[in-house]
Parts: C-alpha cells; sequence; structure tokens
C-alpha cells in the first residue's frame, strides 16, 4: 500500500508538471472511476471524522486538515452502491472542488474503495455518459473512458454536492 501510494504521489507530481489529461483513478464496488489529477490535492488513508448533524448519510463528517475544514463524502454511498466496512485499502481522496457558480473553491475529500493507477486520458477519447432519462441522475458523470481494456467512469467532481448540500456543511462546520 505504502509503495503504491508513493507511485500514485509521483504520479500526480508528474501530471502537474505536464501539458496531458491525467485522470487519478480509483475502483468503486469493482468499477474504476477517474477525477481530473490536477484537482488532487492528497491521498490519505482512512482516519475518523467528526460526524455532523443533519446532513445526508454519504456525509461522513468532517476532518481538519492542516487548518481547513474538510467534508468526508462516501462514494459507496453517494452513488447507493453497497455499503461495506472501510478496510486497509480504504482512502480519502482530498480534492479542490469548483463552485458550480464559479464563485469559490473549496477541498473536499472523497471515501473510495482504493486508489488504482494515474492515465493519460485525452479529452476527446472521452464520451459523453449514456441518457438514461429522468430516471438516472448522472448529473456528476462528465463521460466515459476506454483504457487498456477498461471502462473508466470519469467523475464531474464539482457536482456531487449541490449548493443545499454544501452550505449545509459549511454551516454546521463553522463554529
Amino acid at each position: 500500500m505504502e509503495a503504491a501510494a508513493q507511485n500514485i504521489a509521483h504520479d500526480i507530481q508528474q501530471g502537474m508538471e505536464s501539458d496531458g489529461d491525467q485522470y487519478l483513478t480509483f475502483m468503486l464496488a469493482g468499477e474504476e472511476y477517474g477525477v481530473d489529477i490536477l484537482r488532487v490535492q492528497e491521498i490519505k488513508g482512512w482516519d475518523s471524522v467528526t460526524p455532523i448533524p443533519n446532513t445526508p448519510e454519504y456525509i461522513r463528517g468532517v476532518i481538519n486538515l492542516r487548518g481547513t475544514i474538510v467534508p468526508i463524502i462516501d462514494l459507496r454511498r453517494r452513488f447507493n452502491l453497497e455499503i461495506m466496512e472501510y478496510g486497509p485499502v480504504t482512502v480519502v481522496i482530498v480534492l479542490k472542488v469548483e463552485d458550480p457558480e464559479g464563485e469559490k473553491s473549496r477541498v473536499m475529500g472523497l471515501v473510495v474503495d482504493a486508489v488504482s493507477d494515474v492515465y493519460n486520458v485525452p479529452e476527446e477519447s472521452i464520451k459523453p455518459a449514456p441518457d438514461f432519462g429522468s430516471v438516472v441522475d448522472v448529473d456528476f458523470v462528465h463521460g466515459l473512458a476506454t483504457l487498456e481494456n477498461a471502462m473508466v467512469i470519469v467523475l464531474n467532481i464539482d457536482r456531487l454536492l449541490n449548493a443545499e448540500e454544501m452550505s449545509a456543511v459549511d454551516k454546521a462546520a463553522t463554529p
């Protein structure tokens, strides 16, 4: 786990120094998801959080990360997947998220099953998410990419929480 995390941290640094579209991928219920590597601030092992009352169950709580209050989102719960116990490879990916109105950015952590890899994915190779009609909410899916015989679901992390949810977390986390 430690060596893999160091390799990924190196890949993240390389991604920040390159011009390519790089994505950090992670596993969630056997599927591979990706987020823009330029949004990744760090990867941490799972640790306890401070729960926030009156928030959706997928908002696990908040952590204090070097003076910044960071809401922690369990993606399994957010995506209505089977809930599992956190294990030794469960990690929190700390990301910079933009406000949908573009007014400000904030930091958010995502609990995922395990970090997978870093891939170069040209924007033109990301296909739009299929239209499932109003039955399935795919607002936070940026698109789908086929990499090395695997399908990666590329997320739009700016849409994982709506404005009301972020406002509730902000109010609850502010002393």
